[in-house]
């Protein structure tokens, strides 16, 4: 049976994701959430994405590092030479879903072929943002699943957790 393919991103106003190679808030609940969904799941991320992680693969997750460099050194992750080579490789593992973590080149590349999306709005706007996320349209995807909106205690910011599914 074919894994579903499933991006999971954190999304501020305007589509932003990310700033200088980092992520634009650290929510706690978020951050749960992304364990949580990911744990015993194969990962795809982008080079950069991998390399912001300062204790190197994150555990209990197969991590598949998609770069074009063909001599990178995974330090304990699989390297894959394409975003097709990494979901061939995240496939093999049958665990029923593959998670694309990031970041923004990752995520363009498989936005069009993604079963769903985990999606955490954001009420925040980020001036400096330099990291897209692609916008979610009501025709290509359907909203499942919406959590009440929440407000992060160590922040102040107001978020909420969105589940879609692509329109077949």
């Amino acid at each position: 049976m074919k894994p579903v393919v499933t991006i999971i991103v954190a999304v501020a106003r305007d589509g932003a994701i990310g700033r200088r190679g980092d992520l634009l808030f650290h929510i706690s609940d978020d951050l749960r959430r992304f364990k949580r969904l990911t744990m015993g799941h194969p990962i795809v991320m982008g080079r950069k994405t991998f390399e912001s992680f300062p204790k190197g693969p994150l555990p209990g997750r197969t991590n598949i590092v998609v770069t074009r460099s063909g001599d990178y050194d995974g330090r304990g992750a699989t390297v894959a030479g394409s975003l097709d080579e990494a979901l061939k490789i995240a496939a093999a593992e049958e665990t029923g879903r593959i998670f694309i973590i990031g970041g923004g080149e990752i995520y363009r590349q498989a936005f069009g072929i993604a079963d769903a999306l985990e999606l955490t709005d954001i009420d925040a706007s980020v001036t400096d943002a330099d990291t897209f996320f692609p916008a979610v349209n009501d025709v290509d995807w359907e909203l499942t699943e919406e959590s009440e909106p929440m407000t992060d205690s160590r922040t102040g910011i107001s978020y909420s957790f969105k589940t879609y599914a692509r329109r077949r």
